[in-house]
C-alpha cells in the first residue's frame, strides 16, 4: 500500500517574515469598493464612465492596478514619494497585469509638482491628505488637484470621524479572510491601529499601525502618520476657495449590530457616531 502523502503545514507569519506592505493592503483596503464608489457617482454626476485615475499618494498603487483590470479602456497614474514602495508595486502587482501593463504609470514624484495628463478622477485616499497640517497647504494641493483634472473632472477623498476620533486608544482587529497580490491566501494577524498623540490646540494627531502575529511576535510601529485631523466643513470649504464648483459628502449607515452597513449615501446632516468613515467628492 503506498504511503500517504504527509500534509504540508499552514505557514504562519512572524514578525520576521511578514510583508509590512502586504499586511498593510489586507487590513486596510477595499479597493473594489473604491472603484465601485467611484464609477457610480462618476457617472451619476456626469453622464459618462470614468476611464482615467490618477492615485496621488499612492504607496503601492493597489488602487490604480486594480483600476486598469477593470476595462481595458482605463489608464492610470500612481505618484508618490517613496521609491521604495513603487519598486514593491512593480514586483508585486504590476508583474500580474499583463497587458494592462502598458495603460499604467508609477511616478516617482511631489504630488504638487507632477505633471500628469487630465484625468477623469483625481484619488487621494487613506487619509493622506492629512499630512497637509495647515488651511494654506490645503488649499494649495486642492489647486493642484483642480488643474490635474479634466473639465469635468471630479476629486475623490476619504476621510474618518467621530465622537472618538480624537481620542488617544488602540484597536485590534484579527484579519482572517484576506489575500495577497498572487491570490494566496494570508494566514491569520493581528492588525493595530493607535491613535498614540491628539493636540486639541492645533487638531494634530499621531498615529500607528502594529501588526501582531500568532507565535507572539509584533511588528511594532510598522506605519506611522502624523496628521491633521481635519473635518468636513473644513474640507468642503477649502475645495469652494480651491475652485472647486460644488462637494458632496457620502457616509454609511448602521445595521442592526451596530456596524457600518457598507453602503455609502449623500448626507447633509446625519446623526454623529462613535467612528464613521467618508467620501468626499470635489466637483470640477
Amino acid at each position: 500500500m503506498p504511503k500517504k502523502t504527509p500534509k504540508k503545514k499552514r505557514s504562519r507569519l512572524t514578525a520576521k517574515t511578514a510583508d509590512p506592505h502586504m499586511l498593510y493592503e489586507a487590513s486596510v483596503q477595499s479597493v473594489d469598493a473604491d472603484i465601485d464608489f467611484i464609477r457610480k457617482r462618476f457617472r451619476r454626476l456626469r453622464g459618462r464612465a470614468a476611464h482615467s485615475l490618477r492615485e496621488d499618494f499612492c504607496g503601492t498603487a493597489k488602487l490604480s492596478c486594480a483600476w486598469v483590470q477593470k476595462s481595458r479602456e482605463n489608464v492610470a497614474w500612481g505618484i508618490d514619494l517613496d521609491g521604495t514602495t513603487l519598486d514593491w508595486c512593480r514586483r508585486n502587482h504590476m508583474v500580474h497585469l499583463n497587458s494592462a501593463t502598458e495603460r499604467m504609470q508609477l511616478i516617482r514624484g511631489d504630488v504638487m509638482e507632477t505633471k500628469t495628463p487630465p484625468v477623469d478622477v483625481l484619488a487621494a485616499f487613506n487619509f493622506s491628505y492629512f499630512i497637509f497640517k495647515s488651511r494654506a497647504a490645503l488649499r494649495s494641493y486642492f489647486r493642484c488637484a483642480r488643474r490635474a483634472l479634466k473639465r469635468d473632472g471630479v476629486l475623490v477623498l476619504d476621510m474618518f470621524g467621530g465622537t472618538g476620533a480624537p481620542d488617544t486608544h488602540e484597536d485590534g482587529t484579527i484579519i482572517d479572510d484576506e489575500h495577497d497580490p498572487t491570490g494566496r491566501k494570508v494566514p491569520n494577524f493581528t492588525y493595530e491601529w493607535e491613535q498614540a498623540r491628539y493636540n486639541p490646540v492645533t487638531n494634530e494627531i499621531l498615529c500607528h499601525i502594529h501588526f501582531s502575529f500568532r507565535d507572539g511576535t509584533r511588528i511594532s510601529r510598522a506605519f506611522t502618520y502624523d496628521w491633521r485631523l481635519w473635518t468636513v466643513p473644513e474640507l468642503r470649504e477649502l475645495l469652494a476657495e480651491a475652485g472647486f464648483k460644488e462637494s458632496h459628502f457620502y457616509t454609511h449607515g448602521w445595521n442592526n449590530d451596530g456596524d457600518d452597513d457598507g453602503t455609502f449615501r449623500r448626507k447633509d446632516a446625519f446623526e454623529n457616531e462613535e467612528g464613521w468613515l467618508a467620501y468626499i467628492i470635489g466637483v470640477k
